[in-house]
């Protein structure tokens, strides 16, 4: 008897899906689908574009990878030049092996390539104001998937209307830390005292065009603040070596700079405090339990919006509202957990089993 798809049962044909990772943070996001993919026996195929610390990230992860293309910088030319040296490449690549579909969070660069080679394919956001890339994503892709947080007619501008448009529920932390435990060994790592209070910092994406490529000008002052608060431990999670150069040169005391990736996860889950100019380590926090001050500078999105009006972010203006305080060393137990394998079904129906 033949099962149709849609009916109970129907386990759908081994297929051959191309991922595109070009952030620090799509590793995270996208792993727990990419192991699901392998799980149930499609063969998966990465590339990644060198930024931040996306290709170290993968490199500890261990899957193989084809890294595509280079930094082009904050600014629209920038950014115009690499991508139109990345195009191609993708383009190149993906000629002629086969893919059944692609699927990635926020690349500018799959949805033209998989477009122009008849590739389906499933574009991720959500922040909705970064409308350059929006313009093109959307338009180009065969589906988008959103948070149901943000009002569909913030999308319809970029063509990301219904059926195209799939709006899934929660964050989607709440998707790929869903079964994520805190290790304590980045305490260790890091020479950090697990019974003392923990701030942890997150600087700005300074190279995303929807910041124009500014440095966060309160920076400085809540670092400052933070090395004046007490015995307080400040750890600063930075999005490359320039960053950290400058913030090392402060001299400021109990004031921590990696210089490598650290599970910057469990720091947030184990931390007092995240102070944060990113938009994933904040809900990640939010997630997890733990209390959060954002001093993003970009337009405000529909997430934020939401988790400002549950409590769950604040927004710092002035390094004097900063106040760091004992909090419940298990907050990180009591929280949403979502089923990635319902994010991977929306994000591509063909993939998943009924």
């Amino acid at each position: 008897m033949l099962i149709a798809a849609g009916d109970p049962g129907y386990d759908p044909p081994s297929m051959r899906v191309w991922i595109d990772l070009t952030n620090t943070a799509h590793v995270f996001v996208l792993r727990p689908l990419v192991e699901l993919l392998e799980r149930d026996g499609h063969e998966v195929t990465l590339t990644a574009r060198p930024l931040s610390h996306t290709l170290e990230l993968l490199d500890q992860w261990g899957h193989p990878y084809t890294p595509l293309g280079r930094y082009g910088g904050a600014s629209r030319l920038g950014k115009a030049r690499a991508a139109a040296a990345r195009v191609p490449q993708m383009l190149r690549f993906g000629r002629g092996r086969g893919f059944d579909c692609a699927l990635a969070h926020g690349s500018t660069d799959l949805p033209p390539a998989a477009r122009a080679l008849g590739i389906p394919n499933t574009t991720m956001l959500d922040y909705e104001w970064a409308m350059l890339q929006h313009h093109v994503n959307c338009r180009l892709a065969s589906r988008v998937l959103a948070p149901d947080a943000i009002p569909p007619e913030r999308l319809a501008r970029y063509g990301a209307r219904p059926p195209k448009l799939i709006r899934y529920p929660g964050l989607k932390e709440e998707y790929y830390l869903s079964g994520f435990e805190p290790d304590p060994s980045v305490l260790e790592e890091l020479r950090l005292d697990p019974a003392g209070l923990l701030c942890v910092v997150r600087t700005a994406p300074s190279y995303a065009l929807y910041l124009g490529g500014s440095e966060n000008p309160l920076l400085p002052r809540v670092l400052t603040r933070l090395a004046e608060a007490g015995d307080a431990q400040t750890v600063v999670l930075t999005r490359n070596a320039e960053q950290a150069e400058a913030i090392e040169s402060f001299g400021l005391p109990r004031t921590t700079v990696p210089r490598r990736t650290v599970d910057g996860r469990s720091l947030v889950a184990f931390a007092n405090l995240l102070i944060s100019a990113g938009g994933t380590m904040n809900r990640e926090a939010a997630v997890l339990g733990t209390p959060v001050f954002s001093i993003f500078e970009g337009r405000l999105g529909a997430v934020d919006e939401m988790l400002a009006s549950q409590g769950r972010l604040r927004f710092l203006t002035e390094p004097a509202e900063i106040e760091i305080s004992d909090k419940p060393p298990d907050a990180w137990r009591n929280r949403v957990r979502r089923d990635p394998a319902e994010l991977l079904r929306l994000a591509l129906p063909g993939c998943s089993p009924s």
